[in-house]
This record gives structure tokens, sequence and C-alpha cells, in this order.
């Protein structure tokens, strides 16, 4: 039996640090080459980014809008295959059997509808922000007190804390997705069934993190977290985080307002936040967190766990207030991804 056919979908914008070996790590993966497409939809760069994706075989898309979440809007429109990979230019394919893997579940199984990695490859190589973010499980700090994060937390064991049903299985856990409050499922390796993102196809922005909240609106689905990684180059200091973090905050702010982002902060994300609010102020459980990775990891990018904290309550903060006097999304014109 054939192999489904699947579309990589790479946002890119001044992505020419990061791009090739996020490619390298797709056209070297043991699935069948003529099955895979890889649209990479570019937002006008000017470092030889579109260049450097047609020397790897890939379609290279406008994206006008010049968001990540326009350009997987356009490279979704664009996407012919049976499943469609979200695959960030700051990403790279750990394994050459990473794609099988993602996929088997889906072959072998209808009632799947997606699957993504479940942790985060951390590798010695990487800046120490990378390091941390890979070891905590996810790029926020506040998600990690909310629980809500969707990789394997050093801290917790878990990949995450909310409480959802999972069964485990040899290669992945199969997981059951309902109305409420989700995990961050959706970027860095998800795959979809095409076809079950039907309802994103004319959009112009795609935000890959509301697909679960949006799908389960029409009911509960089956969902594959794979026993394997992926690499996620995240942030080389606390510069480039804080540049993320402040385009994650005007981002949501702004799209919220106009009806095109979920709206998930119930009880749960209070506490949560409450929580957060209170560590960043006592210090204490952010220096507790970060003995515990050390001790379990020897990796001393823990020490990043506190500063990273404070930066996102500082940015988150004076975010919200900007984002309610003058809501605007972040400027991407000197953006390097």
């Amino acid at each position: 039996m054939n192999q489904p056919t699947v579309s990589v979908l790479i946002p890119t914008l001044n992505s020419a640090q990061t791009l090739p070996a996020c490619l390298e790590s797709i056209v070297t993966q043991n699935y069948p080459r003529e099955r895979v497409e890889i649209i990479v939809a570019d937002g006008g760069s000017s470092d030889g980014t579109p260049e450097l994706a047609l020397s790897y075989g890939a379609e290279v898309i406008e994206n006008p809008l010049k968001t990540g979440e326009a350009g997987k809007a356009a490279a979704l429109r664009r996407a012919t295959g049976d499943l469609v990979a979200l695959v960030d230019s700051d990403n790279i394919l750990p394994q050459r059997d990473w794609l099988v893997r993602l996929v088997a579940p889906m072959a072998e199984n209808r009632d799947l509808v997606g699957s993504e990695p479940w942790e985060f490859t951390r590798r010695d190589c990487d800046p120490a922000f990378t390091r941390y973010c890979a070891m905590l499980g996810v790029n926020d700090p506040l998600c990690h007190f909310i629980g809500n994060y969707d990789r394997l937390n050093m801290l917790t064991g878990k990949w995450t804390s909310l409480p959802v049903k999972a069964v485990d299985g040899d290669d992945f856990l199969t997981v059951d997705l309902e109305a409420g409050l989700m995990p961050t499922i959706g970027a860095n390796g998800t795959v979809w069934r095409r076809d079950a993102l039907g309802q994103w196809r004319d959009r112009d922005y795609f935000f890959d993190v509301d697909v679960t909240d949006g799908l389960t609106r029409s009911g509960s689905f089956k969902f594959a977290k794979v026993k394997i990684g992926i690499v996620h180059l995240y942030a080389d200091g606390l510069r480039q985080f804080a540049a993320k973090q402040t385009r994650r905050i005007r981002d949501y702010l702004y799209f919220r307002r106009y009806g095109q982002r979920s709206d998930q902060w119930g009880r749960r994300h209070k506490r949560g936040l409450l929580w957060f609010l209170i560590a960043c102020l006592t210090i204490a459980p952010l220096l507790r967190d970060s003995w515990i990775g050390y001790r379990r990891s020897g990796d001393p990018a823990w020490l990043l766990h506190a500063p990273a904290c404070w930066l996102t309550l500082v940015i988150y903060a004076w975010g919200a207030v900007v984002g309610r006097l003058r809501p605007s999304p972040e400027s991407r014109e000197r953006w390097n991804a």
C-alpha cells in the first residue's frame, strides 16, 4: 500500500541562517521523496531565503502578509498532500525516520486526526536558551505554570499537565481531545490530515495552536503523541527571546480583538497566571525549579529559568497595556526568523 502523500508547510522571513539545516533534515528523510512536497511561503526575505529553498527542491510562494500564521495559511491553500506537516524554518528533524514515525499512526488508524512529537530534542551544540526551552518542554514559561504545554517537561515528567485521556502504546500515545482548555498542540512538527483543516483553507491566517479548539467544537477527536523529538532553535539569547515574546503577546491581543483567535482563558488559566505572578515576585519557586532541572540534567541552562520568567512577566504586562491602547501586530520589517 502506498504511504500517504505529505505537504510540508514552512513559513519564512529572513530565515537563511536556519533554513538550510531544516530543509536538509527533510530531504534526507527515508520517506519516499516523490510523496513529499515542500512548500515555503516567504514574507519578502532580503537575505536569499527563497533561493535557498529553491535549491532544495521546495516550491516557493509569496506571503504578502509576512507573518508566520499568514505564511502557513498561504501554504495550506497550495498543499495537495493527504497530510500536512507544520515545520518552522528553525526546526530540524533529528532522525531520518522522523516522518515515517509521525505518519505511521495515521496511516494505520483513520480515527487519528493528527500527530506530533512528544518532546523537544536537546542537543549539547545548541545555545543555552534553546536547550532551556527544550528541557522545559515549551517556549513560553507561562505555559509551564498554566500546565498547557505539549512536550515533555523535565520538571514534571509529563508532556502536559492538563487532565487529558491518553493510552500508552509502543511508539506513541493515543490522546482523546475534548472541548475545553487544550495543550499547545499545533506547531513545531505537528502533522494533520489535510481534509480535517477545511475550515481554515480560505482564511488569511492559520493559527496552529487554535486548531484543536476549532476541531473540538464539532466533537472530540483522537490524536497521536509520537515518542520522538524535534529540534527547535528558538532563541540564541535573552534579546531574541524578548523579541519573540513581544511578538507573541502583541499579535495575540491584536488578532483576538478582531475575533481571529480562540479564547480559552478559564479558571485554570487564571490560577496558573496567579501562580506565575507569585513565583516571579517571591523568586523562591523559580530557584527551586532551576535546582531541580539542573539536578536532573546537569545542564547550566537552567540558570535562565528565572530571567526568562521575569522577562516574560514584564513583556506580557507591558504588552497587555499597549495592546489595549494601541492594538497592532508586531512589525516584521526587520524580522530575522
